[in-house]
């Protein structure tokens, strides 16, 4: 569980986050909802360690946590970017097994043996020589979510995951995300989507810009 208390930032001395109170529950799905410039994906950068606060604080499990310091080998959350963010010049798997290669040395075995699961499970099987020119925008971004739950994060974050995809990856986005629900994987999902996050959320959080 996480819990955020009192989170407050200001940009320029103008505040986009003000006395933030949330909870994040164990294996459920948390929509976080609102215009433009109202914080929502400062707010998640500030879970992820991207961005840090003036003040407030983080709570992981009822402990104090600081995302920004976290161990890379001691993930918490992964964070599924609204760009993708792959490389263009790797493959599928190598996009995928970079980061666990590298920061978990996870050996070839390890990888062969936990890697290919979540691909299988992402309907990936099949497609790890391919780059990402050669990806739909819909399986660029399960390749995102692929490399991100490959460093085993508590909590899979999202930002405006269904932004540039047409209707009806829209819908494969919501039933991919509820599926990693039945899996047990608690999520976060940055949207302006309102009828996206009505389908998945367990609980919606509303952030208002503030004048």
């Amino acid at each position: 569980m996480i819990e955020l208390k009192n989170i407050k930032k200001s940009f320029n001395g103008r505040p986009i986050l003000d006395d933030i109170n949330l909870t994040i529950n164990d294996g459920e799905i948390l929509a976080i909802v609102g215009p433009s410039g109202a914080g929502k994906t400062t707010l998640l950068r500030a879970l992820a360690g991207l961005g840090d606060i003036d003040s407030g604080e983080i709570l992981l499990d009822g402990k104090p946590f600081d995302p920004r310091s976290s161990d890379l080998k001691n993930n918490v959350i992964g964070v599924v970017f609204q760009d993708y963010n792959l490389f263009p010049n790797l493959t599928v798997w190598e996009n995928v097994t970079l980061a666990p290669k590298m920061v978990l040395k996870m050996t070839k075995t390890a990888l062969e043996n936990e890697i290919k699961p979540i691909l299988t499970h992402l309907k990936l099987a099949g497609k790890e020589g391919l780059y990402p020119f050669e990806l739909s925008g819909g399986m660029k971004q399960r390749v995102a979510i692929a490399r991100a739950l490959a460093m085993k994060p508590s909590v899979l974050a999202y930002d405006e995951p269904t932004s540039a995809l047409d209707p009806s990856m829209r819908t494969e986005v919501s039933n991919l995300l509820l599926d990693l629900k039945k899996d047990g994987v608690t999520q976060i999902v940055v949207t302006h989507d309102i009828e996206l996050a009505d389908k998945i959320a367990d609980k919606i959080f509303r952030v208002n810009a503030i004048s």
